[in-house]
């Protein structure tokens, strides 16, 4: 019961508070301006993940405050504050600005002080907290760089989310219960918002609440042990998508860090599929990786191979999908 009330608290908070705020956006002019990584051609709204974050904060709140979670408090306590950190960054970001260096200095203090924090809590070795802080860094930049169509960073912490709160089911870790379905509950309630006609944009403050809501659940689930195929697998795509078209920038002698359209999904969209079809081939895929490794985690090595073999076969399509796609459309 106190579960559906922080989960339903999560869900409504997201999907009203954009009635009272996008007004407010608007005013502001709070606007994401199409340049060369863009995948939409005239100015949208963003900033709107700001309402997210504000679900994502009451469920976990509320769960704290009810005594859902009466183990491991201080672990829901330190990722509300990652949680909380991050999404301000990334408000601060779209409504004046960031340097870069500014930027990556916060994520990378944000990372490091939570995972320090996670380690004191969990009485586990310090040598985690540079491992996990760049962690949380770097998942915060994926889940920006990836943010570039409509549903998608919806769709991914929705599936990411529910699938971590199965793994808080299976390794008997009511937090990770809570806060997985908290983190489902509202991406899932951003969707509307965004899905289809692209109305409003989550914005850096919605990706950087997407990245640090994954990255610190993941960080916290692995220093609790938990296993690192539940952790790891979901988040298989983003990362496959993310690093192998770092490389591919990187091998053409091109600046890795300025604005590109070379990112897989972005690919799909070029090779002729709809914002939602390319959400949902990128979400699919997640999806079969992170049960991939729901399933077969701790059931015997024959069993892990076979999940690793499946999981990479996934990866393969995933990364060819654009050509295959292309050919597709020129036949």
């Amino acid at each position: 019961m106190l579960l559906a009330l922080c989960v339903g608290a999560a869900f409504l908070v997201s999907l009203l508070l954009p009635f009272l705020f996008i007004p407010l956006l608007r005013r502001m002019g709070v606007l994401d301006i199409p340049n060369e990584r863009s995948s939409h051609t005239k100015a949208v709204i963003r900033g709107v993940g700001v309402t997210t974050a504000a679900g994502v904060l009451a469920g976990l709140l509320l769960a704290l405050l009810t005594g859902l979670v009466a183990v491991d408090r201080s672990v829901l306590a330190i990722l509300i504050a990652i949680i909380g950190a991050a999404s301000l960054l990334g408000w601060i970001e779209d409504f004046r600005g960031v340097s870069v260096r500014t930027r990556a200095a916060t994520q990378l203090a944000i990372g490091l002080a939570g995972t320090a924090g996670l380690a004191w809590t969990m009485e586990q070795s310090w040598w985690w907290v540079p491992v996990g802080g760049l962690a949380i860094a770097a998942y915060i930049n994926v889940a920006n760089f990836m943010d570039g169509i409509n549903g998608i960073s919806g769709l991914h912490g929705l599936v990411v989310g529910a699938l971590y709160s199965v793994s808080g089911v299976l390794s008997d870790h009511v937090w990770l219960t809570v806060t997985g379905a908290v983190v489902a509950a509202a991406f899932a309630a951003f969707l509307p918002w965004n899905l289809g006609r692209g109305q409003v944009f989550l914005g850096d403050v919605g990706s950087y609440l997407l990245g640090s809501s994954i990255a610190g659940i993941a960080v916290a689930a692995f220093l609790a042990g938990v296993y690192v195929e539940y952790l790891l697998f979901p988040i298989l795509i983003y990362l496959a998508d993310t690093f192998s078209t770092l490389l591919r920038r990187v091998r053409r002698g091109e600046r890795w860090y300025t604005a590109h359209r070379q990112h897989v999904y972005q690919r799909l969209t070029d090779a002729g599929l709809s914002h939602v079809q390319v959400s949902l081939v990128v979400t699919g895929c997640t999806l079969a990786v992170g049960v991939t490794g729901l399933l077969t985690a701790g059931a015997g090595a024959g069993a892990t191979g076979a999940g690793v073999l499946f999981a990479v076969a996934v990866l393969a399509f995933y990364l060819a999908s654009p050509r295959m796609f292309a050919r597709r459309t020129v036949a």
